[in-house]
């Protein structure tokens, strides 16, 4: 059975940085590809990040060049660096995976698609970014 489990949210000032992890079991997390979403209240959620099994990467546009996904396959964890946060960043974080995705690639999918597309989900992480 997949299961997804989100660490690291928390309270910080503008210009802060956190680092999300998820760790992932029951699955050959390698072949997988894997996502952070967010969903801010009020709004859809949305994909912020994929990444592929050979960690090519993707971004949602509002977070280029501030965030960072990562991904440790020893340790089946997946990370999300998050530097230079505003508080338009304030969501809940979710991490998601799914089978490979044979139409496109996974960072396409995350960041273009619904989230319905994915059938794994961790139970969600709190960030809160303060000006």
């Amino acid at each position: 059975q997949v299961q997804l489990v989100e660490s690291g949210g928390g309270s910080v000032q503008s210009g802060g940085s956190l680092r999300l992890s998820c760790a992932a079991s029951g699955y050959t997390y390698s072949s997988y590809c894997m996502g952070w979403f967010r969903q801010a209240p009020g709004k859809e959620r949305e994909g912020v990040a994929g990444i592929d099994s050979d960690g090519s990467t993707r971004y949602a546009d509002s977070v280029k060049g501030r965030f960072t996904i990562s991904q440790d396959n020893a340790k089946n964890t997946l990370y999300l660096q998050m530097n230079s946060l505003k508080p338009e960043d304030t969501a809940m974080y979710y991490c998601a995976a799914d089978e490979p995705f044979p139409w496109t690639n996974c960072g396409v999918v995350v960041t273009t698609t619904t989230p319905e597309n994915f059938d794994y989900w961790g139970q969600g992480t709190q960030v809160t970014v303060s000006s």
